[in-house]
């Protein structure tokens, strides 16, 4: 009787959201991110402009919204975390979720850094002259070119006041990974002014951040518009909108064109990570996931499209100024939101309020990213351990815990060495071919051994409607193909990670970066083939077993619409 009335009390402490408004939002802070505004218009450029929409739409029907839309619903149906969930759905697959835990703590680990050093530049943007404007600091050499002044002939000889601005004074950076010099404590300070942010943005679960995300994930599209309306008054803002959206049709025979348009689908809609089946698993079971998805999509892909004016219409202004071509201006990364971005601000008239307007977006842009991602580890782990973590103040206690170590961990990455392990975590740690790897497990797992056509059953259920058959042959053979054919085409064409495209790490660091890749990546078959062989009974009956999702707790009071599908059948039986 003890363990009946224990396990309902724990099970009443998860929680849901305080509104379907709450759900939406945190939702859209989650993908609406720094990968909206500095990658997606640099890709678009560089990718043939208009004619890079092509394969971006079509990788947004055949992969990122039916990805969404399963994650969506995993977590929605189960009411579980990213490692749980698959507990229930299919327990040979539980490597999924803890591959999706490792990808989200290297996260933690190099997000929350972007967002130090942009605090860095909006605290110096207050100044009565932004100091990456100018050359007559103690950090610049004689080598220091001031683009406010309009002397053309000289803007392509040395190194720009803002390249300097972020290389010699953010920065300070050394000449490799093996001269990891001082601790940068000025930007420590920004490190932990965010994570104190973080904390109190998500300390008391979804309850806090519910309310923090009605501020976060509403006020960078205020100054996303403010700087948009700024942007396309600009002189030479025609030439900008011009290079980022003029298509080169040709470019759409290149493969490379196609890569780079799905990988950025599966990064800006937070696929193969866990969030998604995190946030989902704080919606009521009746909640229309279907609508949701299809909204959420149709938002995350419009702010890459708008975002992209607001940034190129700058840089076309800054070109202008220049009298070079855009190309010369265009950057993409922390390049776009530390170099090119802020030396164009410091052309315009009153810089200091589009300083403040530009960083105070990259900020809450990347912020709620940040903490949903925390928040994600934080749910997956309390629903591994529920009798332990669900105690009064033990999720508080395990929060500080968590972000501390992350906080220590990362001291090395502000360091004068710090920007080069930064880059090792950043492109083989949390790379595109690990996150393609698990969606491919993912879709498989689902449409294969779930099944799609249950999945397709249980959204209807749940939403009330029937969702398009087409999802049906996404989840089957469309998405689990082309992830696959992603994920070998981005191993052939692997690149060895460079700093500023000249320095080469050492053979330990590569070794390192392929280390972590695999780490997660490891996951899916290490706890498959260690679920075999815990599992009791001849081949087939192991993998009958783990293949079929697990019978409910039994002390739970069951109607239909909660049971598993197996559990009715056995009822109407």
């Amino acid at each position: 009787m003890w363990r009946k009335k224990h396990s309902q009390h724990v099970l009443k402490e998860r929680g849901h959201w305080g509104s379907k408004v709450e759900f939406l939002l945190a939702t859209a802070g989650n993908i609406v991110g720094l990968g909206n505004v500095w990658r997606f218009p640099y890709l678009c450029y560089k990718n043939g402009g208009g004619a890079f929409l092509v394969p971006y739409l079509v990788f947004i029907v055949t992969c990122g919204v039916p990805l969404f839309l399963l994650e969506t619903t995993i977590g929605q149906y189960t009411q579980e975390g990213a490692v749980t969930c698959w507990r229930k759905m299919c327990p040979l697959a539980q490597g999924i979720g803890y591959g999706e835990q490792l990808i989200q703590l290297y996260n933690c680990m190099t997000y929350i850094i972007i967002l130090s050093w942009a605090l860095f530049y909006l605290v110096f943007s207050f100044n009565s002259t932004l100091p990456w404007s100018t050359c007559d600091n103690y950090w610049n050499t004689a080598n220091c070119v001031d683009v406010t002044i309009r002397n053309h002939t000289n803007h392509t000889k040395g190194t720009a006041a803002a390249t300097e601005f972020w290389e010699r004074r953010v920065l300070n950076i050394s000449g490799g990974i093996e001269e990891i010099g001082s601790i940068r404590w000025e930007v420590l300070l920004c490190l932990l002014a965010m994570w104190v942010i973080c904390y109190f943005s998500i300390w008391k679960g979804v309850k806090s951040t519910g309310k923090v995300v009605y501020f976060t994930a509403t006020f960078p599209y205020v100054m996303l518009l403010i700087l948009l309306i700024r942007g396309v008054t600009l002189p030479g803002a025609r030439q900008g909108v011009e290079f980022y959206l003029l298509p080169e049709l040709s470019r759409l025979t290149d493969p490379q064109v196609w890569m780079e348009a799905c990988s950025q689908i599966f990064f800006s809609y937070s696929l193969g990570v866990g969030t998604l089946t995190v946030l989902g698993s704080y919606n009521t079971h009746s909640n229309n996931c279907y609508k949701d998805c299809l909204l959420l999509c149709l938002l995350n892909s419009c702010t890459s499209v708008v975002a992209g004016f607001a940034v190129f219409s700058v840089l076309g202004f800054m070109a202008h100024e220049q009298g070079v071509p855009v190309s010369e201006v265009a950057e993409s990364g922390p390049g776009l939101a530390f170099v090119a971005y802020p030396q164009a601000v410091a052309m315009m008239p009153l810089p200091q309020v589009w300083a403040v307007c530009f960083f105070l977006m990259i900020i809450l842009l990347g912020l709620d990213s940040h903490f949903v991602g925390i928040e994600e580890v934080m749910t997956s782990v309390s629903d591994m351990f529920p009798t332990v973590m669900r105690r009064a103040g033990r999720r508080e206690f395990f929060l500080l815990l968590f972000c501390l170590t992350c906080f220590s961990l990362q001291l090395v990455m502000i360091t004068e060495g710090g920007m080069y392990i930064f880059q090792i975590f950043d492109y083989y740690a949390c790379s595109g071919a690990c996150i393609l790897f698990l969606c491919v497990f993912e879709s498989l797992t689902v449409g294969w051994i779930f099944g799609a056509e249950r999945l397709y059953g249980i959204i209807a259920d749940m939403t009330g409607e029937r969702v398009n058959p087409f999802f049906k042959i996404c989840w089957l053979f469309v998405t689990p193909l082309i992830s696959v054919g992603s994920f070998i085409y981005s191993l052939v064409e692997y690149k060895p990670l460079t700093f500023n495209r000249f320095y080469v790490y050492p053979t330990w660091a590569y070794v390192w970066g392929w280390a972590m890749a695999v780490s997660s990546i490891m996951q899916v078959p290490g706890w498959a083939l260690y679920k075999l062989s815990t599992t009791t009974g001849t081949l087939s009956q192991r993998l009958h077993r783990l293949c079929w999702p697990e019978p409910p707790d039994r002390s739970q009071t069951l109607t239909r619409e909660t049971m598993l599908p197996q559990t009715i059948e056995e009822n109407d039986a």
